[in-house]
């Protein structure tokens, strides 16, 4: 398939009830589809001779909070062979388990496990779903939009227990009141100091 418009086509042919809605934008081919479907559509992307999708490049989330499906999950993939890439995407509920792809693309394993760490999202029959890039303890999921910004616990290394240590996030900056004016131009109050 050269044509991105011919690809398209062939996918829609082919996974009639399983595609919600499909666009072509910048060059590229954007899918809707359901959880459910995920395994399906993503096996007959990999496989079929006329697609070929046989590399996952990412696997991704964003958070709506404001939704009743809060997350959508998003899966780009790439087809050396025709030079096209494809993106696939659904939504979810805060606490709905989504398909694994581990059995399909190895790779998924780092990718799912990031978006556990980061997210929260939990996948079946991941061989391996813990934390990959923050602490074992560590309380809460980063990019969530009702994280935090300073996080709930800061970790600093005590002189006195000779251990690194948690604790509750204390951020103490006392009010300052600047001038805005151009360094160049001087403030007023040394301004005056020098007519006097």
């Amino acid at each position: 398939m050269n044509k991105i418009e011919d690809l398209e086509k062939k996918i829609n042919s082919e996974l009639t009830t399983k595609i919600k809605e499909s666009k072509i934008l910048h060059n590229q081919l954007y899918l809707s589809i359901n959880s459910e479907d995920l395994l399906d559509v993503i096996l007959l992307l990999k496989t079929n001779k006329d697609t070929k999708f046989k590399q996952l490049i990412d696997i991704t989330a964003v958070d709506y909070p404001e939704n009743k499906k809060r997350f959508k999950i998003v899966y780009l993939l790439l087809s050396h062979e025709f030079n096209q890439r494809i993106l696939a995407s659904y939504f979810i509920n805060e606490n709905e388990k989504i398909s694994s792809l581990v059995s399909i693309f190895p790779s998924a394993n780092w990718m799912e496990r990031e978006i556990f760490d980061m997210y929260g999202i939990k996948f079946n029959d991941h061989p391996d779903l813990r934390r990959i890039l923050t602490d074992y303890n560590f309380e809460g999921f980063p990019l969530r939009k009702d994280f935090p910004l300073t996080g709930h616990n800061e970790v600093r290394y005590s002189e006195e227990d000779k251990k690194v240590i948690y604790e509750p996030v204390k951020l103490e900056q006392n009010y300052r009141n600047f001038d805005y004016e151009s360094p160049w131009e001087g403030t007023k109050y040394i301004k005056k100091q020098i007519k006097e």
